[in-house]
């Protein structure tokens, strides 16, 4: 069944004007189709299309059904993002397509990039999660100070991890420090990663000091390789316990 976004599906019956044109125009779908519904909060819809409309198509709900994350508490990736737009675009798609709750984007001292277009990726993000078929569309927050985030963070009760590649600072394996079933924040520095002051400031603030393996990787690769981690762990822990 074809599957469709629209975040205020149960109170407006009603299909947002991409999700409307794509319905009426590209696939032909008239009234009396079904379709499905999710509204990136954890809810699938089973609906019938009422009124056909290429800009405000109206929809009778059916039946409505949770649809549960497949991980356990919230991820949060906090990245900055990559000079090109394309391997930030990309990252998006991929890590929704893995699992995460929050992207954040940080302004750091080697940043190469300062400002991001937050709809495109929620765009992006909107694509993935139909394609994966999930019900969660991770939250992406506008861009932020690396020290503003750093404060705001420290308050929060989660597992809380910064990976970076100076040698002299002393880190563990990822791998091996995760605790899976907490909510989770790891952070990920730029293609010039984070500087000595940044590294400090995150490990005084309780994040945990952490390597991601002996490979050199791609910003955007470190990143999906600390989500796919977390899940990884997640799955084999669950699978001991049965």
């Amino acid at each position: 069944m074809i599957r469709f976004y629209s975040p205020d599906i149960a109170t407006t019956a009603t299909l947002p004007e991409s999700d409307s044109q794509h319905a009426v125009r590209v696939l032909r779908l008239r009234e009396g189709s079904e379709i499905e519904v999710i509204d990136g909060k954890g809810k699938v819809y089973t609906c019938r299309i009422t009124v056909a409309h290429p800009k405000h198509t109206a929809i009778e709900i059916i039946n409505t059904t949770e649809l549960p994350k497949v991980w356990q508490g919230n991820i949060t990736i906090a990245i900055a993002p990559t000079k090109h737009n394309d391997r930030m675009e990309w990252l998006v798609e991929k890590l929704t397509e893995i699992g995460i709750d929050r992207i954040v984007p940080l302004r750091c001292r080697y940043s190469e990039r300062k400002e991001i277009n937050e709809e495109r990726l929620r765009k992006i993000a909107v694509s993935a999660m139909k394609q994966s078929l999930k019900a969660t569309l991770p939250h992406i927050e506008a861009m932020m100070p690396f020290a503003t985030f750093i404060s705001e963070e420290a308050q929060r009760p989660a597992m809380k991890y910064v990976a970076y590649c100076a040698p002299e600072i002393p880190r563990e394996l990822f791998a091996q420090r995760y605790v899976s079933g907490h909510d989770t924040t790891i952070l990920i520095g730029p293609e010039g990663d984070f500087s000595h002051e940044e590294i400090t400031s995150a490990i005084n603030a309780g994040f945990a000091p952490i390597s991601l393996g002996d490979n050199r990787l791609r910003t955007e690769t470190a990143a999906l390789v600390a989500c796919d981690t977390c899940h990884i762990i997640q799955q084999l822990n669950t699978q001991a316990i049965k």
